[in-house]
């Protein structure tokens, strides 16, 4: 049996990397750089690699480092989160839900995806908004439980995440009012007569609008295109154009007395995803994301 980590010794290998060098480390520690240097090596000792090698006047990781650097981030990461964690619990605060947001999934529907969780009292819902790929690393160091999105986590050996299905719902389209008086053929053709937002490659039910304008033969006239959904809507409910919008969004989007429903695509179809880090769910709340999509599918 292997013998156990001084964890000590990892936190100090961990600011050495994070400083980028034993002196700065030392300065940070408050240490003499002789002790931090002695440290790193009785880790290096115990796991059998080197972890650093000279790299010009300083050093860098080697292979073995950074795989070491990676384990080091999640612990240290998570035990900046344990005082929180603590505090929250022991005072009733309710327990904390962090999800990730990509930039492309529709805005309408996350309150639609996240009722399950949120539905309850005590819950303390933090949102983060960003790329898709960062939301995943930060989903992989355990700084979000969950990351909510419109396509499966792509295949990567160094990332281990797990994909699971919450639903689909179809699209429709909508339009400002003073659009929808001025057409007059009947939808889809209507269309082809207006001004178009829509989605950037950003969001995976793009590709699907293109293809679907093609198969009914005509060139969209592309207004605007935005990464952000919920910017997208704002310039449809503002009068630039017309937009698709999930069926789950038909509600809010209608409460607007300036737009109208030009029509169903049911053969335009949008699917999300709760992405973990783990293949077994243990959050209770990410648990309850689900098994509440499962029972809409």
């Amino acid at each position: 049996m292997a013998a156990p980590i001084n964890y000590r010794h990892l936190y100090y290998f961990w600011v050495v990397a994070k400083e980028g060098g034993m002196g700065r480390a030392a300065t940070r520690l408050g240490m003499a750089v002789q002790t931090v240097s002695a440290q790193v090596r009785a880790l290096e000792q115990s796991l059998g690699h080197a972890l650093f090698r000279p790299a010009g006047r300083g050093m860098a990781l080697t292979e073995a480092g950074v795989a070491a650097m990676t384990h080091a981030d999640q612990i240290f990461q998570l035990g900046e989160q344990l005082p929180a964690a603590v505090r929250e619990a022991a005072t009733g605060q309710g327990r904390r839900l962090a999800v990730g947001i990509p930039d492309g999934l529709p805005k309408l529907v996350v309150p639609h995806l996240l009722q399950p969780a949120v539905d309850g009292t005590g819950v303390r819902l933090l949102c983060h908004e960003d790329e898709f790929d960062r939301l995943l690393g930060d989903l992989a160091l355990h700084r979000l439980d969950a990351v909510l999105s419109d396509r499966a986590a792509p295949p990567n050996p160094n990332l281990r995440l797990y994909s699971h299905a919450l639903g689909e719902a179809s699209l429709a389209w909508f339009a400002p009012a003073a659009l929808v008086k001025k057409g007059g053929k009947r939808f889809p053709e209507c269309l082809a007569d207006m001004p178009l937002l829509l989605p950037t490659g950003h969001a995976a039910v793009r590709p699907r609008l293109d293809q679907w304008f093609e198969r009914h033969g005509f060139r969209p006239h592309v207004a605007g295109e935005f990464e952000d959904s919920a910017l997208l809507a704002t310039f449809g409910r503002s009068g630039m154009g017309a937009f698709p919008a999930s069926r789950w969004s038909r509600a809010e989007l209608l409460a607007d007395k300036g737009l109208r429903l030009l029509g169903d695509t049911p053969e335009l179809v949008e699917h999300f995803f709760l992405i973990s880090a783990e293949r077994r769910i243990q959050h209770p709340l990410v648990q309850k994301l689900v098994q509440g999509g499962r029972e809409v599918m």
